[in-house]
Formats: structure tokens, C-alpha cells, sequence
């Protein structure tokens, strides 16, 4: 199957930021001289980049949901409290709307930012064949919730910093919050440091680099013979 000759293979890059279309200096990177933004042909490293922060991700998403985010103190009793077992006490207390939000932020989005950036990584590694624009679909999905997850760690500074109230009332953070910072921070970096450039090139390269002749050059040739 005959796709479109690439750009890239004229010596030709776009910018991220503004799309600017930049002619690729030998060095293979430069700044745009729109935007000033750092262009590169592709991120050198991208795919061992964000296998390297994608596996921390993952092996920090453990120790951020088993131990304690918070601890809740009210009149000297009080006990730490996980990220499950904070959303199974708010759905219990019927506040099931809050434990959805909760356990969406939290849980789900993390997961599927992980699962999302195995998926596309390992399309591309085992060139495993995909459709190409399927997988931006992933790509935009993983690279646009995952602020969301800052939710939990937003609440939970307020709580912090305003439930302050001595013997009566207090609200501490537990290890929990920091591995679980640490979660969104990498994995909002590694959504940063994949290359969707890079999906294009798996499944050009799996198709063949064949230049398409244009149709109106078929006329041409047509008429002219």
C-alpha cells in the first residue's frame, strides 16, 4: 500500500508548539523561529525515556494506594487512612458521588495513563500492527487527564492547611500522599517525553515508504501521451 513520502525524509520537521514547519539542521535539533520553542526531527531516547518513568510509575502506583494518605484526628482519636479505604468510608456515608470522584482520580486515572503508555509503547517496539490513529487517540487521552489526578493531592493540602484546630481536630499527610505526587508527577512527565511522531513512523515503516504520485500528474502524463 503506497503512502504519502514523509516530510521528515525531505529534511523537514514541525514544531510541537506552534506547528511551525522547520528545515532539520544537521545537529537534528534547533529552536523555532516562531515560537523559539526547542524543535527536534524526534526526541532522542523517547521510547527508553518513557519506558524508564512509565515502570517507576507503575511500582510507585503500590506503596501510593497501601499506605496511609492522611491521617484524620478528632479529639485525640483517630486512625491513617488509604486511598480505597477512604473511598469505601465516603460511599458508605452516602456520599457516593464524592467516592466516585475520589476513586476516578486516584485510582482510575493513573491506571489508565500506565496502561495507556505500555499499550502504545509496546505497538511500537513490537511493531505490532495498529491503526495509527487509534493510537493518537490514546496518546491524546493519556496526555490530557492527567492532570485531573492532582485532585486528591489539591483537597488534601486544603485539608492540611486549614483543619488545624490543636486537640480538637487535625489533618495529617501520610507517606501515602508523597508516593502517590510522585505517581502524577512522573507520569504526567512521561506523557511529555513519548514522541507521537514515533506512531507514525512504526506504521509507515511497517507499510512501506512509497511515494504517491499525484492524480493530477496522472492527467497530465495522460494528456501529454
Amino acid at each position: 500500500m503506497s503512502v504519502p513520502y514523509k516530510a521528515f525524509k525531505q529534511g523537514l520537521t514541525s514544531c510541537l508548539c506552534c506547528h511551525q514547519l522547520i528545515i532539520v539542521p544537521t545537529t537534528g535539533r534547533c529552536r523555532c523561529p516562531r515560537c523559539g520553542a526547542r524543535v527536534y526531527a524526534r526526541i532522542d531516547g523517547s521510547l527508553m525515556l518513557t519506558w524508564a518513568l512509565t515502570i517507576t510509575g507503575a511500582l510507585l502506583l503500590l506503596p501510593a494506594n497501601i499506605l496511609p494518605v492522611m491521617t484524620v484526628t478528632y479529639l485525640g482519636a483517630g486512625e491513617p487512612n488509604t486511598i480505597i479505604s477512604g473511598v469505601t468510608q465516603l460511599y458508605n456515608t452516602g456520599m457516593w458521588g464524592i467516592a466516585l470522584i475520589v476513586f476516578a482520580a486516584s485510582i482510575a486515572v493513573p491506571v489508565m495513563k500506565l496502561l495507556g503508555l505500555t499499550l502504545l509503547l509496546v505497538q511500537i517496539q513490537l511493531r505490532i500492527p495498529f491503526d495509527p490513529l487509534q493510537a493518537m487517540k490514546i496518546y491524546r487521552v493519556v496526555s490530557g487527564i492527567g492532570r485531573w489526578s492532582l485532585l486528591d493531592l489539591f483537597i488534601l493540602s486544603i485539608l492540611v492547611a486549614l483543619v488545624d484546630m490543636g486537640f480538637v481536630a487535625q489533618v495529617d499527610a501520610g507517606p501515602g500522599s508523597t508516593a502517590f505526587a510522585a505517581v502524577v508527577v512522573i507520569t504526567m512527565t512521561a506523557a511529555r517525553t513519548f514522541d507521537p511522531r514515533l506512531i507514525w513512523d512504526a506504521c509507515d515503516g511497517d507499510r512501506g515508504h512509497t511515494t504517491v504520485v499525484p492524480e493530477t500528474a496522472h492527467r497530465s502524463g495522460a494528456e501529454n501521451g
